[in-house]
């Protein structure tokens, strides 16, 4: 099972744009499906995106479309969420996650990282 670091959390304002990172480490990786989830608090815990790793094909929470862009690198085991024209109601702590299965169910996915906290203020 690879080791899923995320990174690139941080505070910011409304309006400004952040970029997280999600390493795989001690191993590449072997599952079929990436995806962002996030958690504010109080909150349960929501899926942002998702992406397959074998058709490149995305899918987007409504939320965050045509704001939040998915990529991968895959030379450096590692997958990329760009955001922008960030809110206030995106303050949560975001998980990347490894599964076998496209979409938007969190059951899909079976392999988490640790999280990073995003903060958007005013």
């Amino acid at each position: 099972q690879v080791h899923l670091v995320e990174s690139g959390g941080g505070v910011v304002q409304a309006g400004d744009s952040l970029r997280l990172s999600c390493a795989g480490s001690g191993r590449t990786f072997s599952s079929n499906v990436m995806g962002w989830f996030r958690q504010a608090p109080g909150k349960e815990r929501e899926f942002v995106v998702c992406i397959s790793l074998v058709s490149d094909s995305t899918y987007y929470a409504d939320s965050v479309k045509g704001r939040f862009t998915i990529s991968r690198d895959n030379a450096k085991n590692t997958v990329y969420l760009q955001m922008r024209s960030l809110k206030p109601e995106d303050t949560a702590v975001y998980y990347c996650a490894a599964g076998d299965v496209f979409g938007p169910d969190d059951n899909y996915y079976d392999n988490w990282g640790q999280g990073t906290q995003v903060t958007v203020s005013s």
